[in-house]
């Protein structure tokens, strides 16, 4: 077992590491056989005060070092990563039962966004604009923000921590980090590990493992943030932006999705199986972008449905260690317990299980489901577990009303033989992100990411990124004399 779950199961604040005073341990667990990995005593209110007035009283100063100094910072985070790669994604597979691929995945675009923060240091680009007053110069400059909270989810936790924490940093800002209760390792001070070793100068970056229960709102309510950054459920989404707009705090949101994937009648049918099928069980369908709802055209249904069944029936479902699996476990019981309540509720109101996997502990073996009648609220919301929805479709109109459907807005995606007819459809859809002759799930460095609707607010990478965790500053210079009426 990799020691990260004995020598990062702690606090980090202020640059050192040291147990939380908090009133009970989370005892952090391996999902699929139940190991226990570590056991972290929370941080209490105290400590989340003492974070972010350590990231307070470090950020002016790193927000004053040279850019290119900065910069080193990020290359040797990612130098760090390359190097540890191998026990990074054991941490992976043990904390969140992800696996061999999904960690690949994972890593790899952590790698990116990495690589992309090197630059990022330098992003921050002044502006001189033009004034209707003789001899004024308008001078606007992009500054950090100050001090920014990242709250980060289970699922890709360690990507997901460094898509807000790098740039964060790397524009000149301090951050308080705080991980998922299910994978405070990999999502939270492995990651303050990673910037202490590549030379982050303390107080810079620190990580609260805590509970709600515990702290209430006082991460998000402490004066100090100027920004919250937040990937989860859009049901806590809408509390941290409901607390950010009264405190006038800027909040990004990476929400939920009920994401469809989307098969026209000229479609190639073998590539769109392969798309779907990647798109709906990846990371055993813990991901917001997953396909939940398969669209398929009538005229070419009983084909693809034919070929996407035989095509799961062969995910390997088990230990994430072995290379050969495809399907981990999900996180926890809770969310074993609903995926499989929702599957049982599907066929009570009267789908059709093509395939109905089994429930054994964590481990949720694929199911696929047609004829949901349509009222159901089933196709309307997320389910984040390995549960597809196969819905045949009469024609595009139809098939636009139907991926419509739904309260989120995240992602999407259609296969056709002609690419501009795809493209006319994404532009029908009400989704930040939509992808023609792909699957359903990417990120990417440089496009903004982000949903429409429940799916969040805000985006994400690139000059996006900049956007969120900088701010604007117009600093006038009248370098002749202005006319005053009185």
């Amino acid at each position: 077992m990799s020691s990260y779950f004995t020598d990062l199961a702690q606090q980090y604040i202020d640059g050192e590491w040291r147990p939380g005073t908090g009133s009970w341990d989370i005892i952090d667990f391996n999902p699929y056989d139940g190991e226990k990995l570590a056991s972290i005593t929370i941080a209490a209110v105290d400590e989340i005060d003492q974070a972010y007035r350590a990231a307070e009283r470090a950020q002016k100063q790193w927000a004053a070092t040279n850019p290119y100094a900065r910069r080193a910072v990020f290359e040797k985070a990612l130098r760090l990563v390359e190097e540890r790669e191998a026990e990074i994604t054991e941490a992976i597979i043990a904390e969140l039962g992800g696996t061999h691929l999904k960690a690949g995945f994972e890593l790899h675009l952590a790698k990116e966004f990495l690589r992309e923060s090197i630059q990022w240091s330098l992003r921050p680009e002044g502006r001189i604009l033009p004034s209707p007053v003789d001899g004024k110069e308008n001078r606007v400059y992009r500054v950090p923000v100050g001090v920014v909270g990242v709250i980060s989810p289970f699922n890709f936790p360690f990507l997901l921590s460094i898509k807000s924490v790098a740039p964060a940093l790397a524009l000149g800002n301090a951050v308080v980090l705080k991980p998922h209760q299910n994978t405070p390792i990999v999502g939270g001070t492995l990651v303050a590990k990673l910037f202490e070793d590549a030379g982050l100068p303390g107080g810079l970056l620190n990580v609260v493992v805590t509970d709600i229960a515990e702290i209430g709102d006082a991460f998000i309510e402490h004066p100090v943030p100027k920004v919250i950054s937040f990937t989860g459920s859009d049901k806590v989404g809408r509390h941290v932006a409901t607390v950010c707009a009264s405190l006038f705090k800027r909040s990004v949101l990476e929400l939920g999705g009920n994401s469809a994937i989307v098969v026209l009648d000229d479609a190639d049918i073998d590539y769109a199986v392969d798309a779907a099928v990647f798109s709906r069980y990846v990371h055993q369908g813990q991901v917001c972008m997953a396909a939940n709802r398969v669209l398929v055209d009538r005229s070419v249904a009983d084909e693809f449905t034919e070929k996407f069944v035989a095509k799961v029936r062969t995910l390997r479902a088990g230990d994430p260690q072995d290379p050969r699996t495809v399907i981990g476990p999900l996180i926890n019981s809770q969310q074993a317990e609903s995926v499989s309540a929702t599957v049982e509720q599907a066929v009570s109101e009267g789908a059709t299980a093509l395939l109905h996997g089994r429930t054994t502990g964590n481990l949720v073996e694929p199911s696929v489901l047609t004829d949901v009648p349509a009222g159901s609220e089933l196709l309307r919301q997320e389910v984040f577990g390995p549960v597809a929805f196969v819905i045949p479709f009469d024609g595009e109109e139809e098939a636009v009303r139907i991926v419509n459907d739904t309260p989120y807005g995240l992602s999407g995606a259609v296969h056709t033989g002609d690419v501009e007819r795809g493209v006319a459809f994404a532009q029908q859809i009400d989704a930040g992100m939509f992808h023609v002759n792909d699957g359903t799930v990417h990120d990417e460095p440089v496009v903004p990411f982000g949903g429409e609707k429940h799916s969040g607010l805000g985006r994400l990478n690139g000059e996006s990124t900049v956007d969120a965790f900088t701010t604007q500053k117009w600093i006038s210079v009248q370098h002749g004399r202005s006319g005053f009426p009185f």
